[in-house]
């Protein structure tokens, strides 16, 4: 395809989404007005599949599917920075060295560490009742490994980090949330749809499907944070291009 085919094609693209969100607009409530019709019904919905946070009941029920595709876009994401820092082949992974830290850092970084891991495990598990959830948990509880690597050093992440053990749960993961939606079609209902048992208001255990794929979302978004990290700190601490000097 020559270039200015390329251009004719994305003109015409870019005209066809140009006037869809010119006419969506359009069609919005005006800003600041009483009417809230998506909020009104948003709300409705979350409350009679008692799932208290509603946010997430807008994520993982009343447009599951769409998060599913986020979530796609995540692994795929992971998967391609996988393969893009991938070892080459005029290189070789070196023997990090020992880094020093100051005994104020060490000492903020680990008593820090348990406390964000218990905090990311809390949002995760309380996603459908407080703000919170797997996406916001899942970083959370990334972070927290990361802080071995602030009050130590790289090597200390090194050991505490199953790697290929977050690379399976993060497919294992992604591949559990688009199972989930099977639930659905074997209760005679959509895709994805809500048909687990609601359970009792305001409890762990309401909101039906949305407790579980909240949980698979904050294992994928936490195991695969955790993997694109481990690459990039790869890349930037252990890899070492052949003409650097000898193999160690």
């Amino acid at each position: 395809m020559s270039a200015a085919a390329r251009l004719r094609l994305f003109l015409f693209g870019a005209a066809v989404l140009a006037a869809a969100l010119i006419a969506a607009a359009t069609g919005l409530p005006a800003f600041g007005g009483p009417d809230h019709p998506y909020g009104d019904r948003a709300v409705a919905a979350g409350l009679a599949r008692r799932t208290a946070n509603i946010v997430s009941s807008v994520n993982f029920d009343q447009r599951a599917f769409d998060t599913l595709g986020e979530e796609s876009i995540l692994f795929a994401s992971v998967l391609g920075a996988a393969m893009l820092l991938r070892l080459a082949r005029d290189e070789h992974r070196g023997r990090p060295a020992a880094e020093s830290v100051l005994p104020t850092t060490r000492l903020f970084g680990a008593g820090l560490l348990p406390v964000a891991l218990v905090f990311g495990g809390y949002l995760v598990a309380h996603g459908q009742l407080s703000p919170g959830g797997g996406f916001q948990g899942g970083v959370v509880l990334a972070t927290a490994l990361h802080l071995a690597y602030v009050a130590a050093d790289y090597r200390a992440l090194r050991r505490i980090r199953p790697l290929a053990v977050l690379d399976v749960a993060d497919a294992l993961a992604a591949g559990a949330f688009a199972a989930l939606g099977l639930v659905g079609l074997a209760a005679g209902a959509g895709y994805l749809a809500n048909t687990l048992p609601l359970g009792t208001f305001n409890q762990l255990s309401s909101g039906g499907l949305v407790p579980v794929v909240n949980a698979v979302v904050g294992v994928e978004v936490a195991s695969g944070v955790i993997v694109v990290l481990a690459h990039f700190l790869d890349q930037a601490v252990e890899v070492v291009p052949d003409h650097a000097g000898g193999r160690d």
